[in-house]
């Protein structure tokens, strides 16, 4: 449960209210979770039974990806996007610009950042983005893009021939600091659900 709801719901939720997206497929070996799914009564969601070889802790996400796709034979100029349950952060309208992006651009893949405005530092003792003799404001720090893992977008014939969520000419679509926050851990928890009860106020 993640601030009164399922954690699943809420990806679920904003991706109902995108308009551009046709199907919601949830991928799962749990009937837990699918009767949970079940009884949201989104129209668009549809369960998709993994099999036992992609539902082990040591599955990986492109595992799940194609045996979905070559199980029901998706179009291969199908449009598909990778949404994760552990950013539950995503907006209607994150999902919908960035299929916008996608679609109006000559970008072959897609994936969600934040920008991060850090010092790093190298295991040796060496500063990597910054003079640190001559430090400057950290909100002056040209920005890296880092993953936040909420969504990937690409389509099912490059991602049949990658075998990769990404692939060939790849934008970044930049979301709010805050949603780089993934819910991996108890810790992540805590700190998720005091963002998502600010969001809710405003």
């Amino acid at each position: 449960m993640f601030c009164g709801k399922p954690l699943i719901w809420w990806t679920i939720h904003a991706l109902s209210k995108t308009n551009t997206v046709d199907e919601i497929i949830v991928a799962t070996d749990s009937s837990k979770i699918e009767n949970i799914v079940e009884d949201f009564g989104f129209e668009q969601v549809k369960i998709y039974h993994r099999s036992p070889l992609n539902a082990t802790d040591q599955s990986s996400t492109e595992s799940v990806m194609l045996e979905y796709i070559e199980s029901v034979a998706l179009d291969r100029n199908t449009r598909f996007l990778l949404v994760q349950a552990t950013s539950p952060f995503t907006r209607p309208e994150d999902f919908k610009n960035a299929l916008d992006l996608f679609h109006s651009t000559q970008c072959d893949s897609i994936l969600s950042v934040v920008e991060n405005k850090r010092f790093f530092w190298s295991k040796n003792g060496e500063a990597l983005n910054y003079n640190y003799k001559n430090r400057s404001r950290r909100q002056d720090l040209e920005a890296s893009l880092m993953e936040n893992g909420a969504f990937y977008i690409s389509t099912v014939k490059d991602i049949l021939v990658s075998k990769n969520r990404l692939s060939g000419k790849v934008l970044p679509y930049i979301m709010p600091e805050y949603t780089g926050l993934e819910l991996d851990e108890p810790m992540d928890w805590l700190q998720g659900e005091a963002i998502m009860k600010f969001l809710l106020r405003k």
